[in-house]
């Protein structure tokens, strides 16, 4: 069985509907986090080292941070299109935008939307690096590995339909958003996110 530990209106909102996508059979524990506001706080029934979400039990095994529970729940239903096994020709695309989603995408867009960028010439080129590299990617196809949506575009799709400003004003960018968004598994993925009656499949 799996174990989703989550908050609602919180990040881990994207791994509810990477499960719903993959038609996963899942429950989910319900926690409280503490919030950017100030408001909530740990919650002692919460696994993850720091107390946050999303954090995934699996038989025992827990596994936290967004890209690691997306590759691996992806790895566990390999007949899924929203990931790319071993030995497929995309893996190396997979795990490159999972790690640069992680490592490059959320700290630049964060220190953007922060106003870090505009004290330090540094950041901001980083942040028109990196906005640069998306954009152009998906000026050229629909989604970050090519025609077919993977575990990566829920990631960035979902922190866009979170905070679009995240990434520069791009026509292909609102594109992407509206066709990564409006798939039906995230909305049943928001209508779970608000009730915590546990269990789902």
């Amino acid at each position: 069985m799996l174990t989703l530990i989550h908050a609602p209106l919180s990040r881990s909102g994207r791994i509810l509907w990477l499960l719903e996508e993959l038609g996963a059979q899942y429950d989910v524990r319900y926690v409280s986090i503490r919030r950017w506001d100030g408001s909530g706080g740990p919650d002692d029934d919460n696994p993850h080292p720091h107390k946050q979400v999303p954090a995934l039990l699996h038989n025992g095994t827990l596994v936290t941070e967004s890209t690691a529970i997306t590759l691996y729940l992806t790895d566990l239903h390999p007949e899924s299109e929203f990931g790319r096994p071993v030995g497929h020709p995309e893996r190396g695309a997979y795990l490159s935008w999972l790690a640069y989603y992680a490592g490059v995408i959320e700290p630049a867009g964060t220190a953007f939307i922060s106003g870090m960028t505009q004290a330090s010439p540094a950041l901001a080129k980083g942040y028109q690096e990196m906005c640069a590299h998306v954009v152009a990617t998906l000026d050229k196809q629909p989604y970050l590995l090519g025609d077919k949506i993977s575990g990566a575009d829920v990631m960035l799709g979902g922190a866009l339909a979170w905070m679009r400003k995240l990434l520069s004003e791009s026509a292909s960018v609102d594109r992407y958003v509206q066709r990564v968004t409006s798939r039906p598994a995230l909305a049943r993925a928001r209508e779970i996110d608000s009730k915590p009656d546990g269990f789902h499949e």
